[in-house]
Formats: C-alpha cells, structure tokens, sequence
C-alpha cells in the first residue's frame, strides 16, 4: 500500500467517524423510537465500515488514524448547531440525507484513480452499503 492510497482510506475512515458522530447528534434530538431505530442501524453500518477500513489498513501493515481531526471537529460542531433540540423531524432526515449523499461523493472523490483493486473492491462494497443506508433514511419521509 503506498501512501497515497493509505490517505485516500484514512480520508474514508475519518469519515465514518464523523458519519458516526452525527448520527449520535440525530438520534439524541429524535422523537420517534420507529425513526430511531432506522437511524441507529445507518450508524451500526458506519461503525462497521469504521472497523473494515482499519483492519484493512492494519492487515497492510500500517497504522490507521481513527481521529476525528480537526475537519471533523467542525462538521461535529456544525451538526450540533444546526440540530438542536425542538428541531422538526423532517429536518433531521433532510440532513442526514444531505450528511450520507456529502460522505458518498466525497468517499468516491478520495478513493478516485488512488487505489489497487482490492482496496477498490473493499471500498466499492462500502459505498453499496452506505447507498443503501441512505434509500432507508430517503424511505422514512
């Protein structure tokens, strides 16, 4: 694994870990235990990808970073200033829905022409994951 790939996958598992802290942010500020629970299984796969990208980092022999990082930082505040309590369910799925379409293009522009195939098919099953993540937040509205 050369370095350019190791910081497209660190790029991804960064964020993961900002899909997760939001996801936490949502499911605090979350009404309904029927949308909770969508949204708890969404964050379940982010920890998963989360978990998938570091063994893979680690079986090549390097050393994942799993900080949050001073990008992440921000997004976490942003989320925290946009979602506060008393905000309307429908604006909750409507930035988790803008959060996941942000993270898959911005997965799909770091890993670009960066990766060997077996990372590029890790990362590809990832994605899928994440697509399908997003239709079921998309299906609570």
């Amino acid at each position: 694994m050369n370095k350019k790939e190791l910081s497209s996958l660190n790029k991804l598992l960064q964020g993961e870990h900002m899909a997760i802290e939001a996801f936490n942010t949502y499911i605090d500020k979350l009404e309904f235990s029927s949308d909770k629970k969508v949204f708890e299984e969404v964050q379940n796969q982010h920890r998963e990808n989360m978990s998938t990208i570091s063994n893979f980092i680690q079986d090549a022999g390097h050393k994942p970073n799993e900080k949050l990082g001073l990008k992440g930082t921000y997004g976490e505040a942003m989320v925290n200033m946009q979602i506060r309590d008393g905000t309307s369910r429908s604006t909750i799925i409507s930035k988790a829905i803008e959060g996941e379409t942000k993270g898959i293009n911005m997965a799909e522009k770091a890993t670009r022409g960066t990766l060997d195939d077996s990372s590029r098919h890790l990362i590809g099953d990832i994605l899928e994951q994440d697509r399908m993540s997003l239709d079921k937040i998309r299906n609570l509205n």
